[in-house]
């Protein structure tokens, strides 16, 4: 035979107690009948003619012999006596339990019995009998009331009511209700035989009630007969599914419900509500193919059913979980009867091959904690001892009594009940029974510790050695009853810790007992009762219940009690956190909620306990052990169950949460102290508040050093460095006063500076907050040599918010008394504080004016030395329209715009006057202005008006009333002014002076009215000349051009359409404009074509300067600078290549080089290649330029060297061929280059030349042809600047990469690496020692001729970007 449990939630194995089976009952069922109130004991009968009494662990403790076979059999109401009727007699045996004894007593009947029942109420015994009478016996009187004929058949079935009414139903199918003196007071038939009858309350709409009104009854297995007595004539008759099945077994439960059991295996329940009855609430097929009796045990709040071979208990509360399922594999005939002692403790059933066995449903909660060590009893007999934090393997020990108490400690286990207990040495692997002790009274609880059992029983507790010492122990060591023979108290709880025994009492003590010592170490008295103690492990703090239901938390240490907030007067129990770090942590529990408490000892604010949250608990759960937000509960069926703390969620996998959860988490780790766990889900937001709030907590707890981590984390560099300063605070008040300032309780951290070794702090910190009120009260006590300086601060602040009540009667006082004494809380009459003195008496001043004193407040300011504070008084009697005396104030701190303005308002132009060179106000000029304007004085005001720079007001009196217009004029034209302009205009206008009227009214923006006088009076050219210099509209421009074009100005007209934008008719005008010398409109129609971008205009105009129009050809260098504005380069430049010829040709050499550089520096901006033949000219041409320089310098090498040059390209220069070979002799002779000159004299002599060379030097020439010298000075050499092959300096072509060099403007020689430079405005090369040196003395560039600074020279060390060829079109 075996018990299994099933079902989900706490449902468990069922333990099954004990099995009966006797070979008299074999065959047959048998029937059972517990013990009413206790369940002590089991009566059980077969067919036997016997009835034997069992206890609950299945001993027999008595048979009852019979004459015939037990027909019925009951218990009282208390347990207290089994009544038992036989077939075979008359007699009613009654077997005694406390006695153990059996008596009989007859009841005078002479047919057989066959019913019996106790009442449930009082010791009446109801006895039927099979001809349908009744006996009704009480036990406490033994009178006996016979009723004969109360049925006509036999008695069946009945049941007593909580009234003492009597119901009964026989064969004779008649209801009958008696009252307790069997006078029939209500009787109904019923349609077949009653059975299972019982008494109950009806669900109704008015619950008026609760009396047992109804009589419910199973007429012939089919249906439920409910019938009310107050409704008698309206019964219910409830009728059920014929698949269900018979009737076996119904029970009433709860407010009205029937639970009813079918033969089928079916059970169903249903509700007596008026408005519910005959609708089924739940219906489950618990047994496959019958059932055969149901039971409900209210206590335990479980229903069972039993059937075929297996019993299914259910959960009252939700019948649809399976709580537990107990299988009798070995009961093949299957069950028969069920039922629960009173106490849910233990479910009997029987089978029908008539064995009976008894399962264990509920334990009583028996349980104890040391440390992380629990025992909890798991069987009537059985303790279990477990370890789960230590991992420990659970130890069982079998106990020889069924205990009311359990204690563990850390090396022993105590059971007990009544007075006495057993106990066990508990070692590795065994348990072993050392003794058992007797105590004088009933032992209500039990603690141990390593070596000490205390016991409480009777008011008293008495603490004994659990094993007695060696040899040489004192014998007063070895236990001591408390309290002492002379103390008049009852103890009523204690608990023991490994040092201290600690007791309460009736009169409000807490004592400790200090067991090392064996004397008393503290007291504490507390008002009321103190019902139950709670020490934590270490016995430093201890929790208590007081007879109010109240509970609060007792540190020995400093002799503090905390109230407990918030706590439920429903509280069985405390423990306390066993977990190392959470040692402040502890719980209150009660029957269906546990709170979270924390203990805060080392807070800013004091010490004090928080209620961190609630936690429910499941039903009939006992909490035993708290470990790290983890309790280990008790429960009913002897085993434990682990519930994590609501507030303690953070424990978990942290990952898993979304941000609102963490926040929630944060918040418990910061009510919990749990900063480690705070920190990581502070990283995990990563929130800059998540980080202040926990700073912030770390401050409240003064961990300092957390605090500053966090700090450091967040970047909060100055709360880093403020707390660095004070961590190394011993002083406890300092320090939780500097915390509490940083998180900004002032008023707090005032009263711990106060009471801290530095209470000057205080004060420190209320001046920094400039908390003046508070700091002067600080100041009296603590430093009253700070006073002078905190009342200034203090008066200065009065002022600037303007509390002039309580400012002016302190004022008030101090000069309606006049003394030093009143005046001297702010002044500190020594010279170290002049300053501070002095800013007392500004204040003064500026109060005394406020408060109307205002010739004495004047006077102080005036003596005073501050400027500021006679610029605050002139404020404030400004405000108060004293002007006279606030000009004075500020006429007395220079503030002159200030007092100017002031005399203004009183009308002292005077005053005004005299302070005018002083007063930079533009404003204050002008109103000076406008007033001496207004007396005439208009020179006066013109000064004024200049000052105030209103220029109009200048121009207006300058030429309405001063007659200078010379003036006027000069204003206007340095102002700009256009209000002016036209009263200029207007004035010479006047004049008739007609010119200058134009140009001033252009000035003022009429131009329309410019124009008009122009026309009027023919001054357009006037007009025409004015209006071109300003910026203005097409408009103007169009009407001076129609206006030229009517007159046949052709110039003019062009001009204007050009600059109106109408190019075709300004080109035509500029083409039909006779010519002058410097060729003006030539140079405004080329503008005008480049504006134009018209690829018409252009060709017209070409054709004018190609001449094909009327025949003349204009001047070539009209075409390029045309092609020039056209942007046409390459055309540009053949042109200049063109005219450079020409002018060679003409002699005009430097021409043709400006020529030829102005279009080489076009083309080089623009990055178009550079021809080689403009290239060549510019260079030859340019030589030909450097001559003069050379030889205007005296060095005639370098001239010699460029006449060389331009002598071998002579064919470039036709018209002074002659004059420069001479040259080219002179100067090669001069520079000792004799082979030279030799053989430009030999060309000279050619007939062609030989006439036209000069008589100056013909002769000296032909000498120098007859007598030959060929000597010649050798020409220096320098590096190729590309191959660094040497040359000689003046060739421009390397012979050996074929490069053509680039040549120096300042020499004419080739460049090198080492020694180059650029000119600054052309960006040609020069050498740079060379340029340097002709800079000396020649100011400009020789090539592009613009001036030079000889600082703005550079020398370039990386010359190569001048080396690249040149980059460009092709």
């Amino acid at each position: 035979m075996r018990g299994a449990g099933a079902g989900p939630g706490s449902g468990a194995a069922m333990k099954q107690v004990f099995s009966l089976y006797e070979k008299a009952w074999s065959g047959s069922p048998v029937q059972f009948a517990w013990q009413k109130t206790l369940g002590n004991f089991l009566a059980v009968t077969g067919g036997d003619r016997a009835v034997k009494i069992f206890d609950r662990h299945g001993q027999k403790r008595n048979e009852i012999s019979l004459p015939g076979n037990c027909v019925a059999m009951d218990w009282d109401k208390d347990g207290d006596t089994l009544a038992i009727v036989t077939d075979k007699s008359s007699a009613i045996f009654l077997w005694d339990a406390i006695t153990n004894k059996t008596s009989q007593v007859d009841s005078g009947m002479r047919d057989a019995m066959s019913f019996l029942l106790w009442s449930r109420v009082g010791t009446l015994l109801a006895v039927g009998t099979t001809k349908g009478n009744l006996l009704i016996y009480n036990h406490q009187t033994s009178r006996k009331i016979s009723v004969l004929g109360k049925h006509t058949k036999k008695i069946t079935c009945g049941c007593w009511s909580t009234e003492n009414l009597l119901a009964l139903g026989g064969e004779d199918k008649m209801i009958t209700i008696s009252n307790q003196e069997g006078d029939t007071i209500r009787q109904t038939s019923v349609s077949s035989d009653p059975s299972d009858m019982q008494f109950s309350v009806m669900k109704t709409d008015e619950r008026i009630s609760t009396r047992e009104s109804t009589v419910s009854v199973v007429v012939g297995k089919k249906t439920l007969f409910l019938f009310n007595l107050n409704d008698p004539d309206n019964p219910i008759d409830l009728k059920f599914q014929q698949p269900y099945g018979s009737i076996v077994a119904y029970k009433w439960y709860g407010d009205g419900y029937i639970m009813i059991g079918f033969s089928r295996g079916c059970f169903v329940v249903i509700s007596t509500h008026i408005r519910e009855i005959g609708q089924e609430i739940f219906q489950a097929h618990n047994h496959k193919d019958n059932l055969s009796s149901i039971a409900i045990s209210q206590s335990l709040n479980k229903a069972a059913s039993c059937g075929d071979n297996c019993i299914k208990i259910h959960d009252l509360s939700d019948l649809r979980e399976m709580y537990a399922i107990i299988n009798l594999d070995d009961e093949n005939k299957g069950v028969d009867q069920l039922a629960w002692t009173d106490d849910g403790q233990l479910l009997a059933v029987s089978t029908r091959r008539g064995s009976l066995h008894v399962f264990l449903t509920k334990l009583p909660i028996l349980g104890d904690a040391c440390s992380t060590r629990i025992a909890y009893l798991t069987s009537l007999l059985e303790v279990t001892v477990a370890n789960h934090v230590e991992r420990e393997l659970p130890v069982t020990v079998s106990v020889e009594v069924e205990p009311s108490f359990v204690a563990i400690g850390v090396y022993h286990l105590a059971v007990g009940m009544n007075n006495r207990a057993w106990f066990y040495a508990l070692g590795e692997n065994n348990v072993k029974k050392l003794k058992d002790v007797e105590y004088l009274g009933t032992v209500a609880s039990m603690h141990l510790n390593s070596d000490y059992a205390a016991a409480l029983f009777e008011g008293k507790v008495q603490l004994h050695m659990i094993e007695s010492e060696d040899l040489g122990a004192q014998e007063e060591r070895e236990t001591r009853l408390f309290p002492a023979d002379d103390d008049k108290y009852r103890i009523l709880c204690h608990a023991l810790t490994s040092d201290f025994l600690l007791y309460g009492t009736d009169t409000g003590v807490i004592r400790y007992f200090y067991i090392e010592d064996w004397q008393y170490v503290n007291e504490y008295r507390h008002p009321v009762s103190v019902r139950k103690i709670f020490p934590d492990p270490n016995g430093t703090r201890m929790a208590f219940i007081d007879d109010k239901s109240d509970g609060f938390v007792y540190c020995p240490v400093n002799d503090r009690v905390y109230e407990i907030p918030d706590f439920s007067p429903t509280i069985k129990g405390i423990l306390w956190e066993n977990w190392p770090m959470d040692a402040g942590v502890f719980v209150a529990f009660d029957d269906d909620k546990v709170y979270t408490y924390v203990f805060h000892k080392d807070a800013i604010q004091g010490s004090k306990i928080i209620l961190a949250g609630g936690t429910e608990v499941p039903y009939s759960h006992k909490p035993l052990l708290l470990y790290n937000g983890e309790i280990t509960c008790q429960t009913q069926s002897g085993k434990t169950n682990n519930i994590y703390l609501s507030t303690h969620c953070f424990l978990g996998n942290l990952k898993d949460f979304g941000p609102n959860k963490l926040r929630q988490m944060l918040t418990q780790t910061l009510m919990l102290k749990r900063f480690s766990e705070a920190w990581e889900l502070c990283r995990l937001l990563n929130d800059q508040s998540c980080w202040n709030e926990l700073a912030e907590a770390c401050l409240h707890h003064m961990e300092v050093d957390f605090a500053i981590r966090v700090y450091r984390t967040s970047g909060n560099a100055g709360m880093v460095m403020s707390l660095e300063q004070i961590k190394g605070i011993e002083d406890h008040n300092l320090l939780a006063g500097h915390l509490a300032m940083f998180t900004g309780d002032f008023n707090l951290a005032q009263d711990l500076y106060l009471a801290s070794s530095c209470p000057i702090a205080a004060l420190e910190m209320r001046k920094d907050l400039q908390h003046w009120d508070s700091a002067l009260q600080l100041a009296k006590r603590l430093a009253p040599d700070q006073i002078p300086f905190i009342s200034k601060e203090y008066a200065m602040q009065l002022e600037f918010i303007f509390l002039l009540g309580v400012i002016t009667l302190m004022l008030w006082h101090i000069m309606r008394r006049g003394s030093l004494e009143t005046i001297s809380y702010c002044f500190s009459f020594d010279c170290q504080y002049q300053e501070h003195d002095e800013a007392c008496l500004a204040g003064v001043a500026q109060m005394s004016i406020r408060m109307g004193d205002i010739r004495r407040g004047v006077n102080q300011a005036i003596k005073h030395p501050s400027r500021s504070l006679k610029r605050d008084c002139g404020a404030i009697l400004e405000n108060m329209k004293q002007f006279s005396e606030a000009a004075q104030l500020y006429e007395k701190g220079q503030y002159y715009d200030k007092a100017a303005s002031v005399y203004i308002r009183c009308k002292n132009w005077a005053k005004v006057g005299e302070l005018l060179p002083h007063v930079s106000s533009p404003k204050i000029h002008l109103q000076y202005a406008k007033a001496k304007e207004a007396d005439g004085r208009y020179k006066e005001a013109v000064i004024a008006y200049e000052q105030a720079k209103q220029w109009d007001s200048v121009i207006r009196l300058y030429l309405d009333h001063l007659n200078n217009p010379e003036k006027a004029v000069n204003i206007v034209r340095e102002t700009q002014s256009l209000e002016g302009a036209k009263m200029v205009a207007r004035f010479f206008l006047q004049l008739g002076d007609y010119g200058s009227a134009i140009q001033f009214l252009v000035m003022s923006k009429c131009n329309n009215e410019a124009f008009t006088l122009a026309q009027q009076h023919n001054k357009m050219e006037i007009y025409a000349d004015i209006i071109s210099s300003e910026s203005t509209s097409n408009e103007d421009y169009q009407s001076i051009a129609l206006y030229f074009e009517a007159e046949k100005k052709h110039f003019q007209a062009g001009k204007f359409f050009l600059l109106c934008g109408q190019y075709g008719r300004a080109l035509r005008h500029f083409m039909k404009s006779p010519s002058t010398e410097d060729n003006l409109a030539i140079e405004m129609a080329i503008e005008t074509v480049g504006r134009a971008k018209d690829e018409a205009l252009t060709n017209q105009l070409i054709d004018y300067l190609m001449g094909e129009s009327d025949g003349m050809p204009q001047d070539a260098k009209y075409l390029f600078r045309l092609y020039m504005a056209l942007k046409q380069y390459r055309e540009a430049a053949r042109t200049a290549i063109i005219i450079a010829r020409e002018e060679q040709c003409s002699g005009n050499y430097r021409n043709a080089r400006d020529v030829l550089f102005s279009m080489y520096s076009e083309l080089k901006t623009q990055k178009i290649k550079i021809s080689s033949e403009m290239a060549t000219n510019l260079m030859i041409l340019h030589s030909y330029i450097l001559v003069k320089i050379h030889v205007k310098r005296g060095d005639h090498m370098k001239g010699a060297r460029m006449l060389i040059r331009v002598a071998n390209n002579i064919s470039k220069f036709p018209s002074h061929i002659v004059p420069i070979l001479t040259s080219a002799v002179i100067e090669c002779h001069r520079a000792g280059l004799k082979n030279s000159a030799f053989s430009f004299a030999a060309m000279l002599m050619r007939p062609e030349y030989r006439n036209k060379i000069d008589p100056k030097y013909k002769k000296k020439i032909e000498t120098m042809v007859r007598h030959r010298d060929t000597t010649e000075t050798e020409e220096p050499t320098t590096a190729c600047p590309y191959c660094a092959f040497q040359l000689p300096e003046c060739e421009l072509l390397c012979p050996s990469c074929k490069n053509n060099l680039p040549y120096c403007i300042a020499t004419g020689r080739h460049m090198v690496r080492d020694d180059w430079t650029v000119c600054p405005h052309c960006d040609f090369p020069a050498l740079y020692s060379e340029f340097k040196n002709m800079l000396q003395t020649e100011n400009v560039c020789p090539m592009c001729s613009e001036r030079i600074n000889i600082v703005d020279l550079k020398k370039i060390n990386d010359c190569t970007a001048y080396l690249k060829p040149e980059e460009g079109d092709q």
